[in-house]
């Protein structure tokens, strides 16, 4: 168990550390021009989508980097909580724009992130 949650937790990061770091650093008529799932920044200001991408960021290096230095780990589930509450807004965001088979990908990245804090909070805590 601790193994996949690992796995997950660092495929997560990956993911969201490139996608935020996308989203900080690109325009947001890029990001738009990029294809249908980056639609959804036509409903945020470029302040908003560059917060969005912080906050990405941030949950990324929150998953990782406190288990692997020993500082702090309870805050990889709480980033994983984090994340989910995340998704569950872009999943929001992306029904009321009827894209619903991008809630179906967010509702995967909710299940992965949620993975992660229940395994996290319960079976395999990080031990001090």
């Amino acid at each position: 168990m601790n193994v996949a949650l690992w796995i997950v937790a660092c495929l997560l990061a990956a993911a969201y550390l490139l996608g935020g770091a996308l989203k900080v650093v690109a325009p947001k008529e890029r990001i738009a021009a990029a294809g249908p799932s980056g639609h959804w920044v036509e409903d945020f200001s470029p302040g908003g989508v560059k917060a969005i991408g912080a906050v990405e960021v941030l949950a990324a290096v929150g998953l990782v980097l406190p288990a692997v230095l020993g500082i702090a780990p309870v805050f990889v589930p709480l980033a994983a909580v984090g994340l989910v509450l995340l998704m569950a807004g872009a999943a929001a965001v992306r029904w009321r724009r009827r894209e619903y088979r991008l809630v179906a990908v967010d509702a995967v990245y909710i299940l992965l992130a949620a993975f992660v804090a229940w395994g996290r909070f319960g079976p395999e805590p990080f031990l001090n």
